[in-house]
């Protein structure tokens, strides 16, 4: 099973910073190893800022990213183009600025006509990875909501209850839409998962994941569990407040 390690930072800026050297080591080992890295971007504010800070000078040479291949966690139906793709906020902060070559990043195609096609693509542009690298990813970045949870994998959404699919369209009744998501099977199946939480709003979701009975139908994240691998908490104080174990 997992071992899990938590790291309370003192602010964003000292978390991000932390998720960079941690991001920087695992990509090391896994290059070192395998000769590759692979790795699952989130969505989000908090990882706006960790790509950001891989992209710049003082971090960006510490990884050789002709090496690297990017996937995402998940997607929102939204062209690749649009404000809301977390595909776009990757390319910008990232991917771009690094000049990483189209051919090491794998997206959601939601240009495709049909959601389903989209999920079923990426799905098995994943596996086909998985099956060559005979390993899971070899880090998986996630967020959490201020309802537990995590990729688009939302309280009481059908995805929950996925144990074969890697990829799936998961419909998400409070927001009256579709998302593209990773499932469970897909995430723990990483040699490494590091969740990035930040701020006050997010406390109660990282208290009750962290310290509540068991429920992951309520709270999804509590189903991140890697089944060989390591699992990361990076929170910063504000997050970790209602943490009655610190």
């Amino acid at each position: 099973m997992a071992t899990r390690e938590i790291q309370i930072k003192e602010n964003a800026a000292a978390l991000n910073e932390a998720a960079a050297e941690l991001f920087i080591r695992i990509a090391q080992e896994a290059i070192d190893q395998h000769k590759w890295f692979s790795v699952a971007l989130s969505g989000g504010s908090t990882p706006r800022s960790l790509y950001s800070l891989l992209a710049s000078e003082s971090y960006s040479s510490a990884i050789d990213w002709s090496r690297v291949s990017f996937f995402f966690g998940d997607e929102r139906n939204v062209p690749p183009d649009s404000d809301e793709s977390n595909y776009r906020m990757a390319h910008e902060t990232l991917l771009g600025p690094l000049g990483i070559n189209t051919k090491q990043v794998h997206r959601w195609r939601t240009e495709l006509p049909d959601i389903d096609d989209a999920a079923r693509s990426y799905e098995a542009d994943l596996r086909n990875y998985l099956d060559r690298s005979k390993r899971g990813l070899d880090l998986v970045l996630l967020g959490l909501g201020d309802d537990a949870h995590t990729a688009s994998l939302f309280p009481h959404s059908p995805a929950l209850r996925e144990k074969e699919r890697l990829a799936v369209v998961n419909p998400v009744e409070k927001l009256h839409a579709d998302r593209l998501t990773m499932t469970f099977p897909a995430i723990n199946s990483a040699v490494n998962i590091m969740f990035l939480v930040s701020g006050k709003g997010k406390s109660e979701a990282v208290a009750s994941v962290l310290e509540a009975e068991h429920n992951p139908d309520q709270y999804p994240a509590q189903s991140v569990q890697p089944s060989n691998g390591r699992l990361y908490w990076l929170v910063d104080k504000d997050a970790a407040a209602d943490l009655k174990s610190k």
